[in-house]
């Protein structure tokens, strides 16, 4: 094996920051650890036939009942098109239903259906599994620190983001 061979391989198994990396250690870490979280909810939201991002809507709308789809758009803070490919899935699968607004028709409500409430246990439970695989080998009082860290460093965030959206 020649030396550059063994370099690479030295350099690509270290626990070392990439150096633009340097100056953000912290947001070096938050961004692989919401990779690494969006990909495990993504392995536990697969069993339940949904994509990571669908549960959020879901859960939007049963906490809140119907709503418009231009504020689902605003709420999750994502790209209309991105919502409405969403919708089609979700409007395939029997779990959502859009239709005209009565207040606007040119306006679309979307609500969540009797039948998603299966769904709604089934994300309850991918989400509490999903909590215990994240904090595993956390003790009661540093979760709680976490999570009082985690709000202080969003709110930090949402200072910074024009049309922040709401906690959700």
């Amino acid at each position: 094996m020649n030396t550059a061979t063994t370099g690479t391989a030295e350099v690509a198994c270290t626990d070392a920051l990439p150096a633009a990396a340097l100056g953000g250690p912290v947001s070096h870490a938050v961004s692989r650890v919401a990779r690494l979280h969006r990909i495990a909810a993504g392995k536990l939201l697969k069993g339940l036939g949904l994509y990571p991002g669908q549960e959020l809507l879901m859960m939007h709308l049963w906490n809140s009942g119907p709503v418009r789809q231009s504020e689902l758009i605003r709420t999750l803070d994502l790209d209309p098109s991105t919502v409405t490919k969403m919708l089609q899935r979700l409007e395939q699968t029997g779990h959502v239903r859009r239709r005209p607004d009565p207040d606007d028709r040119r306006a679309v409500l979307v609500e969540a259906t009797a039948e998603s409430c299966a769904l709604h246990t089934a994300v309850r439970d991918a989400w509490r599994s999903l909590e215990e695989h994240t904090l595993a080998g956390l003790k009661s009082d540093e979760r709680t620190e976490l999570t009082r860290l985690l709000a202080k460093v969003e709110a930090n965030l949402c200072q910074e983001t024009e049309g922040c959206p709401e906690r959700g």
